[in-house]
């Protein structure tokens, strides 16, 4: 290939890649944000929102679209950075619209069909290259944990920075959220060992009165008890005065 037909089809590539940047802005992909990078438009960032009803629901997921020189004439390779239990992080996809199947590639699809047919897939269980299988609360737990771990990519901040604020929002309002939780529990424990205290000290204090109570009785059984013997003592004494001859 000559020199001026590369040159020919690079020119081709920018053209067709910034028109089809234009059409994603003007009319977006649903719960998909893409944009190149400013020095190279070859070099595409995306975020994917996890639809509702998904176990990616409330996820955000970034990675990146790497454009050949010779687009559309060939496919891109697509990779996901952030982790979310269906693709390998870092790893090319073996989609049909990705570099794995130049020969199904068709050159009239454009970065909206990539994008598209990403998030298809994503939301399918089928396996591929660069897919896994995990289960749906490990994505769950992925898709929580997706904000914090996208602010640790410069790009991600740079090129979405409403959703890295967004994501600095949801970060910060969760450990607000732990605090109070977390004083919430230490506040009921404190309530329960108080009441514990409270309920230990009143059966103290009622075995205590038990306890004054059993002695006044024994007390007034032994004083009972002694005068009697001290009647009969005094009626003993008595009638024997009383059948003493010398009185």
């Amino acid at each position: 290939m000559s020199g001026s037909s590369i040159k020919n089809r690079s020119i081709t590539s920018t053209q067709r890649l910034k028109r089809d940047y234009l059409k994603i802005l003007k009319d977006p992909v649903p719960y998909v944000s893409a944009h190149p990078l400013p020095d190279n438009i070859l070099e595409w960032n995306y975020v994917i929102r996890g639809p509702e009803g998904t176990p990616y629901e409330n996820g955000i997921y970034h990675g990146k679209l790497r454009f050949p020189a010779d687009f559309p004439f060939k496919p891109p390779t697509i990779l996901m950075l952030t982790p979310s239990g269906r693709f390998k992080c870092n790893t090319r996809l073996c989609l049909s619209i990705s570099d794995f199947h130049p020969n199904t590639w068709n050159p009239t699809w454009s970065a909206s069909t990539i994008l598209t047919g990403l998030l298809s897939f994503m939301l399918e269980k089928n396996p591929t290259m660069g897919s896994i299988d995990t289960p749906d609360w490990k994505k769950r737990c992925l898709a929580r944990e997706s904000w914090a771990f996208n602010l640790n990519n410069n790009e991600f901040c740079q090129l979405f920075p409403e959703l890295a604020e967004e994501a600095r929002e949801r970060i910060q309002k969760e450990q607000q959220q732990q605090s109070a939780d977390a004083l919430t529990s230490v506040s009921e424990r404190v309530a329960g060992l108080r009441s514990s205290i409270g309920s230990t000290a009143a059966g103290l204090r009622a075995e205590n009165g038990s306890l004054t109570g059993a002695l006044t009785n024994i007390g007034v059984v032994i004083g009972f008890i002694a005068f009697i013997y001290t009647a009969r003592y005094v009626l003993r004494a008595l009638s024997a005065a009383d059948h003493d001859p010398s009185s």
